[in-house]
């Protein structure tokens, strides 16, 4: 799901519908955009606009609380775009270090996150009834029929 959830109007209903769709073991890859980065900053600091500034950005932590509230399990996050938003090339290339740090040396988490959620459910166990496994066990622990030698 590339940046669904920032672009719809309820983004839980959306999380409960990819739940219920799911099969069990599936797996589920969200992108977004995180509002705890510079990207984030910009985003609160010039809000509407055009796209990806006029999205509703959730942060990876709160995505998470949400998964698992719906038994998924976070099996592997990852964040890019470590470099501040800025639209000249110039700019870009003077901040191309960060990129390069990425999640090694840089404090700040990237503008971007993927999430790779698992959908756990609980097994069920068949629990059979007490008068079947006792007529099975009868059956199996019968002795085997002895052979007479004549060998006198």
């Amino acid at each position: 799901m590339p940046h669904v959830l920032e672009f719809h109007h309820n983004p839980h209903q959306i999380l409960r519908e990819i739940e219920r769709i799911l099969i069990p073991e599936g797996q589920l890859v969200i992108l977004g955009f995180n509002p705890l980065s510079l990207w984030g900053i910009k985003n609160r600091t010039k809000p509407g606009g055009e796209f990806p500034w006029n999205g509703n950005y959730i942060s990876p932590l709160r995505l998470k609380d949400w998964l698992k509230l719906l038994s998924f399990e976070v099996d592997r996050n990852t964040f890019g775009c470590f470099a501040p938003p800025c639209e000249q090339a110039a700019w870009l290339r003077r901040w191309h270090f960060m990129e390069a740090a990425g999640n090694r040396w840089w404090g700040l988490p990237g503008g971007v996150y993927m999430l790779r959620a698992i959908k756990r459910v609980h097994s069920m166990r068949l629990i059979t009834s007490p008068w079947k496994s006792a007529s099975m066990r009868a059956k199996t622990l019968r002795p085997a029929a002895q052979k007479e030698s004549n060998d006198r």
